[in-house]
């Protein structure tokens, strides 16, 4: 069969299985956005904040230690600038500051104030309650598989993409 966009090679066949997970992956995401998830998890921890900006400071508060600007941007996956912004919103509320880089005298590391901590701390367990909730019928292996094949498949997904960005740039 010719393809239909000149240049354009024909798309592989997908597998079945990989095509009955497609629609689930977007009901999923779907359910989120539609229960608003995020936004009544930021309701719970107490503060007024947007996605943005709590997504800088569960960045911050999962590593565990202070991060550059562009560290938090890689992990939330978006540009420098924006993370920026919300730092400096962030900053403006006393939920995180700047230390000095021991490393580099020049640059600054972001990290949350004890406020900010707790806020995250707050979110992610109105996070993780809800889903306790949502699995609270599944026996212990099906969450521990959960848990494990979810990994894997962010994991792949996301060196997938990393790959694409280098070709695209190369």
């Amino acid at each position: 069969m010719t393809p239909e966009f000149p240049g354009v090679p024909e798309p592989e066949k997908p597998h079945p299985d990989l095509l009955a997970v497609l629609p689930r992956i977007t009901q999923l995401s779907a359910a989120f956005t539609k229960g608003r998830l995020a936004e009544r998890a930021t309701e719970a921890a107490g503060f007024a904040l947007d996605r943005p900006a709590m997504g800088v400071l569960l960045s911050l508060r999962t590593a565990g230690k202070p991060l550059r600007i562009g560290e938090i941007a890689d992990r939330m996956q978006v540009v420098g600038p924006h993370v920026t912004r919300q730092v400096q919103a962030l900053e403006k509320r006393s939920l995180v500051r700047r230390v000095a880089d021991p490393r580099d005298r020049r640059a600054s590391l972001i990290e949350p104030t004890g406020t900010g901590a707790e806020a995250a701390d707050r979110y992610v367990a109105a996070l993780l309650g809800w889903f306790a909730e949502a699995l609270t019928d599944w026996p212990q292996q099906d969450r521990d598989d959960l848990a494990r094949l979810l990994a894997r498949l962010v994991d792949d997904v996301t060196a997938r993409l990393a790959r694409l960005d280098e070709d695209a740039e190369s």
